[in-house]
């Protein structure tokens, strides 16, 4: 059942029921069969600091060992080439971290910064106006396609990025204020000279891993039939797909990954990411990062096995990584049978947020990871754009997604965020500092869902809240 049709039950049914007494059910809703299971028979029952790492649960025994090889590739840290653990080493000569995992810290969700300090689970992507050979964002010939703000010895780390925040007054229809903080990013300590004048930034926190695997295997079909690009159901909501470039097949291909559905499978998200963020080639992505402009960078010495020259990740180990994420497990749902947290699935699709975030998905076969196939999801996302509105925009094209789009994220397992990794900033900058606050900041096609928030009683709000952290 698509989003579009579970929220059409739901609202059929309830009528004006939300104006009733708390516990009284006339409204109709229910707990779904299964609807605790987010990862369907991948699910784990998990609310610790690992409630994130899991591996999935129906998996066969004989494919822990690759799991727990992928786990060891992306939480230990490269070195500096050459070194005595040459399967690990090639780090740089510019990067953003030392592992997967120092972004991805449990497999769980990065933040900004205090203000004026440096980012570490954060990153600032650049572009210049213009498309790359494949439609892509045209890097800055100075410094690539993102600020790399460390190196290793003898290069010069490319500059550093600090976020100062503006902050925003405003307040609920029933008179209650709310504040709101629109970060600012600061560059500075540039290496390589200035930045193109015209330079575009989109800064972006590292989102959570868990539950990949499931989303890569929703057959593109039932995904592009949930695009309505001319909102032709005139319900205000115009869902599109990113086609984006595959490396592999050398072919555009449906984007399902990253914050604007840039990436189309999760082995080029991993390849992508080896290069951008710890500066490690791979058979994907060959060549080291190193613009023109930096001289130093483009003479260091490379890792690479079985020689120099060849790729310091191999496929195999690539392999490794990404069946890593592949089958990492989604936590279970917790409360569900909860009065509040009932009230507020009701207020969910009463508000339509389920128009982007659809709750239910059917996977599709996949012949080579069994467990991920025919299960039935709850990953409250349809993987389209969407336009967010001026408010929320880097204003930085990424293939067909406009400076205003963004990818709906998935939000299973967003209520353990605090236990897993301290902390409950969202949104792909991480501005929002809790739920209230990302919903707050929804606008275009978010708008309608944001008002009816902000027209709620506090009661229903804090109930919608409970709801979305129950996921």
């Amino acid at each position: 059942m698509t989003g579009r049709k579970w929220i059409s039950r739901v609202v059929l049914s309830c009528g004006t029921a939300f104006g009733l007494l708390w516990g009284v059910w006339s409204c109709g809703v229910t707990i779904e069969e299964g609807e605790e299971l987010a990862g369907g028979g991948t699910s784990v029952l998990e609310e610790s600091r690992d409630a994130y790492s899991r591996s999935a649960r129906n998996m066969s025994a004989d494919l822990i060992g690759d799991f727990t090889l992928g786990n060891s590739f992306f939480n230990t840290n490269w070195t500096t080439a050459p070194a005595s653990a040459s399967a690990r080493d090639g780090l740089g000569p510019t990067f953003n971290a030392r592992s997967c995992s120092g972004c991805h810290f449990k497999d769980g969700r990065g933040r900004p910064p205090e203000p004026g300090k440096l980012m570490t689970s954060m990153l600032v992507r650049l572009s210049v106006p213009g498309v790359d050979e494949h439609g892509g964002p045209k890097p800055d010939p100075n410094y690539g396609g993102q600020l790399n703000t460390a190196s290793i010895q003898d290069v010069p780390a490319e500059g550093f990025a600090t976020v100062e925040y503006e902050e925003i007054k405003g307040q609920f229809a029933d008179g209650t204020p709310y504040t709101l903080r629109k970060p600012k990013i600061v560059i500075k300590d540039l290496a390589y000279g200035p930045l193109s004048k015209d330079i575009m930034l989109s800064p972006r926190v590292a989102p959570p891993v868990y539950g990949l695997g499931l989303l890569e295997a929703i057959p593109e079909e039932a995904i592009l039939a949930q695009a309505d690009p001319d909102d032709k159901d005139g319900d205000g909501i115009s869902g599109r797909p990113n086609w984006v470039w595959d490396v592999v097949h050398k072919k555009k291909s449906l984007g399902r990954f990253g914050w604007k559905a840039n990436q189309p499978s999760l082995m080029q998200q991993n390849a992508g990411a080896f290069l951008g963020d710890i500066g490690i080639t791979s058979p994907l992505f060959p060549s080291q990062n190193c613009p023109d402009a930096q001289k130093a960078c483009l003479s260091a010495i490379q890792g690479g096995e079985p020689t120099p020259n060849d790729p310091e990740l191999t496929q195999r180990r690539l392999d490794q990584v990404t069946f890593y994420t592949r089958a990492l497990a989604v936590p279970m749902r917790r409360k569900l049978e909860d009065p509040q947290v009932l009230r507020g699935k009701a207020l969910f699709a009463e508000a339509k947020c389920g128009s982007c975030h659809t709750p239910k998905w059917t996977t599709g076969e996949v012949s080579d990871a069994s467990f991920l196939s025919k299960q039935t999801i709850w990953p409250y996302t349809d993987l389209l754009l969407h336009d967010m509105g001026k408010e929320l925009a880097d204003n930085r094209p990424d293939y067909e997604a406009s400076g205003q789009e963004w990818r709906t994220p998935p939000l299973w397992g967003m209520g353990l965020t605090k236990i897993v990794n301290d902390h409950t900033m969202y949104m792909h900058d991480g501005r929002a500092r809790d739920v209230q606050e990302a919903i707050l900041w929804h606008g275009g096609e978010g708008t309608a869902s944001r008002d009816a928030f902000v027209k709620m009683s506090k009661e229903d709000r804090d109930a919608l809240v409970a709801f979305i952290n129950s996921l």
